[in-house]
């Protein structure tokens, strides 16, 4: 008797055991991102083909990723050839307004040759050439096919003369790259641009500036002034190049911080030396160019060096810091000399206030780079 009593509870905890498991999945997929259940394979290809009359490209994407995007309540349907050349110019569209391709900063217009299904791989590929009269030095990518889903990644494939030149990643994280050819033209491309990212680096980087600076501050002639900024120019060549080809690579979290110390530093050794005489500015440039270099890696990794062309890129990036440096010495100290020269009470006034202004501004930026964001 007792345990025909037990069955209905038995049935009635099971439903509800059942009810509440339902309830649970249905709250999970109410939640969860339809992109997940619906789509597995969150990728998309990109091939470019360079020859010396035009480019040839592909673009392979995922039927679901496209229905997304055009409102397509069938995803598979685009499979069959009838129906994706009823949609065939509206593929094409959408795919024109998430990439575009220049060529030596001009803008390329893409002209589209055919559009097709592939099955197998659940994906449409559509065709496209771009007609140029040459291969230029540089081919910019800007790419972000379906927005929508941040795991979305484009592989992307550059084939120069045949050969496969390059091979990258396009995410939520990264959207552009660039290409160099591997002529003299390209070459040429190169040096211009990382050239022109080690000038934009230092006048964009206060800290590397305020640390010329601060060695600049006690002055003296050309002779000691070359030989400071030479110090400084080969320490920091030394640990860029070992960086940059992963010999050594120290991490940001300890470079950064480090970089700041050596401004404050070099401002306490200003007021130190003022009042002794002492000059060792030239050590202390060397000793200190080997952090800065680490630092000066950090951003050519972020540039992204090119295939094949890593000691080019390396050469110019430095290049182009040299030159930003020479520009603040020619600017900088001339105006000091001047200064020297007409009053030298007023001299070692601007070097005090300006060493307690490299003090103050280093100890700032370590306590930024070391304390966590609030």
């Amino acid at each position: 008797m007792r345990s025909s009593l037990a069955r209905p509870g038995a049935r009635i905890a099971r439903a509800t055991f059942g009810q509440a498991l339902a309830l649970a999945t249905f709250a999970l997929l109410a939640v969860t991102p339809t992109r997940a259940l619906a789509h597995s394979q969150p990728y998309s290809f990109i091939d470019l083909r360079l020859d010396e009359h035009k480019l040839q490209g592909k673009a392979v994407a995922h039927v679901v990723d496209i229905a997304h995007e055009l409102g397509i309540p069938a995803p598979d349907s685009l499979l069959r050839q009838g129906i994706l050349d009823r949609y065939g110019a509206r593929v094409q569209a959408l795919l024109s307004s998430r990439f575009a391709i220049r060529s030596d900063g001009v803008g390329l217009r893409t002209r589209w040759t055919g559009i097709e299904p592939l099955p197998g791989r659940r994906s449409v590929v559509a065709r496209f050439e771009l007609p140029w009269e040459r291969i230029p030095g540089k081919l910019h990518l800007a790419c972000a096919l379906f927005r929508y889903d941040l795991q979305h990644v484009t592989y992307l494939n550059v084939y120069e003369s045949g050969r496969l030149r390059y091979q990258g990643l396009l995410d939520a994280t990264r959207s552009n790259v660039e290409y160099f050819s591997g002529g003299g033209q390209g070459r040429l491309a190169l040096i211009a641009t990382f050239v022109g990212e080690g000038i934009h680096h230092i006048f964009i980087g206060p800290d590397h500036m305020l640390f010329i600076v601060g060695l600049l501050l006690l002055g003296g002639s050309i002779t000691r002034l070359l030989k400071i900024v030479t110090a400084f120019t080969v320490a920091h060549s030394i640990t860029l190049a070992l960086a940059t080809l992963d010999i050594l690579n120290p991490s940001p979290g300890i470079v950064e911080p480090a970089i700041a110390l050596t401004i404050a530093f070099i401002g306490v050794e200003n007021i130190l030396a003022s009042r002794n005489g002492r000059d060792v500015r030239a050590l202390i440039a060397f000793g200190f160019g080997l952090i800065h270099g680490f630092g000066f890696a950090g951003v050519l990794r972020e540039l992204g060096l090119p295939a094949g062309a890593r000691a080019w890129a390396l050469f110019s990036f430095n290049g182009g810091v040299e030159v930003a440096q020479s520009v603040i010495v020619l600017s900088v100290a001339p105006l000091l000399a001047l200064l020297k020269s007409s009053s030298d009470a007023w001299s070692r006034r601007v070097v005090a206030v300006g060493s307690w202004c490299v003090i103050l501004a280093g100890a700032v930026w370590f306590l930024q780079r070391v304390l966590p964001a609030s």
